[in-house]
C-alpha cells in the first residue's frame, strides 16, 4: 500500500476510486473494520467512515483507529484524509481537529491542506472558496442544514477548528511552479505557521499542489487534490489491476436522504416515471414501525419499475419543524435511520439494483446492509459513484453526493447497471 486515502463520507469515498480505477489501478473501499483492507495487494486503498458530522473527538478516534490498523499491519504509506470539495464542517471540526492529528503523529510540518474540484466549479483563489462561480457564503451552500457555508474565508475557517496556525500558497505562487511554492512553504515554517491551505483556482494548481505533498507523510484535502496526489504518486509504479466484477441483474431502487433544491429536482424528476414514497420525520410512530409500513407499500411495487423512498418533506416549513422537533442533526440522523432500514429491506425482498443519494445517508445504507469492501467503476458522465459489493448475493449501487448530478441522474445510474 503506497497510499491510504481516509475519505470523511461514503460518497466522497467511492469518487475518488472510481478516478483511480479509471486510471488503471485497483483501488479497493473498505466500508467495515480498517484490518479488512491489510492483505490487499492494492497500491491505494480508500477507507470510507462517517466523520464530516461526527463529534470531532469521535472523528479523531476513528482516523487514528485507521492509522493504527495499517502500521499494525507493517505498513507506512502515504495518508490522506479526503473531505468534501467545499470543505463542509462545523467551527469545531473536523477537518482542523484531523490536522492536529496529523501533526501530533507524523511532525511533519507544515501540514498542507487543498480545498476545491474545478471540474464542478467549486475553486479556492486567494484562499477564498467559490462555489459555482459564486462565492460560498453567497451560494445555495450558505442555506445547507447541517453544515452552513457563511464565512467563504478558508484560513480563517480552519482557524476556528485548530489551536496552530494556518497560512495560504495563494494561485499567484503555485502558478511560477513548485520551486516558488517550495520557497514560500519554507518563509511559513519559518514563522511558525504549522498548517497551509493551497489555492485551487484551477487544475494546475492542484497538480502542484500535489507535487509539493509527495514527499510528505500525510495531507488533507478534496476531490482535486488526492486524485492528482494519486495520479503522482502511481505514475512510476506498477499498475495492479484486476478487473471489477459485472452488475448485478434485477429490480432497481432509489434512496433519497438529501434536502434543497438539488435534492427536490432531483425527487421531481424520478417520480414523474416511477412510484416515490414521502415519509413523514414528524411521523410519531417509532423507526421501526415507519420502516415497516414503508416495505409494505414497496413490496407490491418491486418489479421491473424503480420505486423511490425519501424523507424530504415537499415543502421547506416541514423540515424546519422536524428540525425543531428533533435538532438539526437529530433529524438527519433520524431520517438517515429510517431509510437505511428500508434500504436494508428492499434488498432483502429481492432489489439488486439500489440509488442512493446523501453522503450521511449512503454511510448509513451501507452499514445497514453489512458491506465490508466495495469496487468503484468508471465515471460514466454522471459524476461517478456506481461500485459492486463484494457481498454473498451481487448488489450494484450507486452512492451519491446530495448536492451533485443532473436532475435525472438517480435514473441514468439504475439504467447504468444494465449495461
Amino acid at each position: 500500500m503506497d497510499l491510504a486515502i481516509i475519505a470523511d463520507d461514503l460518497t466522497g469515498a467511492i469518487l475518488i476510486a472510481a478516478a483511480i480505477e479509471a486510471g488503471g489501478t485497483s483501488c479497493p473501499v473498505v466500508l467495515g473494520p480498517p484490518d479488512a483492507a491489510l492483505d490487499e495487494a492494492a497500491r491505494v486503498v480508500v477507507f470510507a467512515t462517517r466523520t464530516r458530522l461526527a463529534p470531532a473527538t469521535e472523528a479523531v478516534a476513528t482516523v487514528t483507529a485507521i492509522l493504527d490498523a495499517i502500521e499494525a499491519g507493517g505498513r507506512s504509506p502515504q495518508v490522506a484524509y479526503k473531505v468534501c470539495s467545499s470543505f463542509d464542517s462545523t467551527d469545531e471540526g473536523n477537518i482542523g481537529p484531523v490536522a492536529d492529528l496529523f501533526l501530533s503523529r507524523y511532525g511533519d510540518t507544515p501540514l498542507l491542506m487543498s480545498a476545491g474540484y474545478p471540474k464542478t466549479g467549486t475553486t479556492v483563489h486567494q484562499g477564498y472558496l467559490f462555489y459555482r462561480g459564486r462565492l460560498v457564503s453567497e451560494s445555495i451552500k450558505r442555506h445547507d442544514p447541517l453544515t452552513p457555508m457563511t464565512d467563504p474565508d478558508l484560513v480563517r475557517t480552519i482557524a476556528r477548528q485548530t489551536q496552530n496556525r494556518v497560512g495560504l500558497v495563494p494561485h499567484g505562487v503555485l502558478r511560477e511552479g513548485a520551486a516558488s511554492a517550495t520557497r514560500r512553504l519554507g518563509e511559513l515554517g519559518a514563522a511558525g505557521i504549522s498548517l497551509v491551505l493551497l489555492d485551487c483556482s484551477d487544475d494546475e494548481d492542484a497538480r502542484i499542489g500535489a507535487e509539493l505533498t509527495l514527499a510528505r507523510r500525510a495531507t488533507i484535502g478534496s476531490d482535486a487534490h488526492v486524485m492528482a496526489l494519486a495520479a503522482a504518486r502511481l505514475i512510476e509504479t506498477e499498475r495492479l489491476f484486476s478487473p471489477p466484477p459485472p452488475h448485478a441483474r434485477g429490480p432497481g431502487a432509489a434512496i433519497f436522504g438529501s434536502v434543497g433544491p438539488v435534492a427536490e429536482a432531483q425527487i421531481a424528476a424520478f417520480e414523474r416515471d416511477c412510484p416515490m414514497l414521502r415519509i413523514d420525520l414528524m411521523d410519531p410512530n417509532p423507526v421501526e414501525a415507519i420502516v415497516a409500513e414503508a416495505l409494505a407499500w414497496a413490496g407490491p411495487r418491486i418489479g421491473e419499475r424503480p420505486l423511490g423512498v425519501t424523507t424530504a418533506p415537499a415543502e421547506g416549513a416541514a423540515l424546519a419543524d422536524a428540525q425543531k422537533s428533533f435538532g438539526v442533526l437529530g433529524a438527519a440522523r433520524r431520517a438517515e435511520a429510517i431509510l437505511a432500514g428500508v434500504a436494508a429491506g428492499l434488498v432483502a425482498r429481492g432489489v439488486a439494483r439500489l440509488a442512493v443519494s446523501g453522503g450521511e445517508t449512503s454511510g448509513a445504507v451501507a452499514a445497514a446492509l453489512d458491506i465490508a469492501t466495495v469496487r468503484s467503476l468508471p465515471d460514466q458522465g454522471f459524476g461517478g459513484g456506481l461500485c459492486v459489493a463484494d457481498t454473498p448475493r451481487p448488489l450494484s449501487l450507486y452512492f451519491k453526493s446530495g448536492k451533485l448530478g443532473d436532475d435525472d441522474v438517480m435514473l441514468q445510474a439504475l439504467a447504468a447497471m444494465c449495461d
